[in-house]
């Protein structure tokens, strides 16, 4: 049986995406002189978010700054002057964003249960997030559903001084695993499993049906790839986990 298994957090535990566009629209729909419908400004906002969470990933901006970056964008589209004061703009991702955002936010419900069957396993494997989340917001997400509890470690690029897929050696380091014996469960097939598989642990694909970044269909998968539907099949699937 594995001695870690690592959680992505956002598309995996908590629902970020339907979050985000629950978020936007409800902006958009309050804003007076939106240069466009609802559906399309969320859209544009989830790109900048992509677009800006890269570059805070790859160190070009503190976290902060990757939101001011992304309200700088965003706010010609809504029909809004953008502040020169970098205090205007964190106002506005405090009061207008996260507020509504942080109320958006909502927990798979097979979640508890996966971890709860994982927590009853007679030495059963230690658990932790990896996300490239911010620690605090990550850790927020984790206390709202009462999760924290479960976790020996929450493992940020805060932490790690790296994000995924650069994070997943130093991640077993901290947990003192060989990545051999360390499994990364998450919904990117990409970041998530392949990249986690380049580093030596074993990825499992939580496949909920829908891609993380475009809202489509999944993507196509080798047979080869551990997958599951569900996280409460996950449990079931340890056996067969040669980590």
């Amino acid at each position: 049986m594995a001695d870690v298994i690592f959680f992505d957090l956002d598309g995996t535990l908590v629902d970020h995406r339907t979050a985000v566009f629950d978020t936007i629209g409800q902006i958009v729909r309050a804003a007076p002189h939106a240069t466009a419908p609802p559906e399309d400004l969320a859209a544009l906002w989830w790109s900048l978010e992509a677009r800006h969470m890269g570059e805070y990933l790859a160190g070009a901006c503190s976290f902060a700054e990757h939101h001011r970056r992304r309200v700088r964008s965003f706010l010609p589209a809504l029909g809004e002057a953008v502040p020169e004061s970098p205090a205007l703009l964190d106002a506005w991702i405090t009061e207008r964003y996260l507020a509504v955002f942080e109320d958006s936010w909502q927990c798979y419900p097979d979640v508890q249960p996966c971890l709860e069957t994982l927590k009853q396993l007679p030495r059963g494997p230690r658990l932790a997030v990896l996300t490239n989340g911010d620690p605090g917001q990550q850790r927020a997400k984790l206390s709202r559903f009462g999760l924290l509890d479960y976790f020996e470690a929450v493992l940020t690029p805060t932490e790690l001084g790296a994000a995924k897929p650069a994070s997943y050696a130093a991640a077993c380091r901290v947990m003192g695993t060989d990545p051999a014996r360390a499994v990364n469960v998450g919904d990117m097939l990409s970041s998530d499993v392949n990249a986690a598989a380049l580093a030596g642990l074993t990825g499992v694909w939580l496949d909920r049906g829908v891609d993380f970044v475009t809202g489509g269909p999944s993507p196509a998968a080798d047979a080869s790839v551990l997958r599951v539907e569900r996280l409460t099949d996950l449990p079931g699937r340890l056996s067969s986990l040669r980590a």
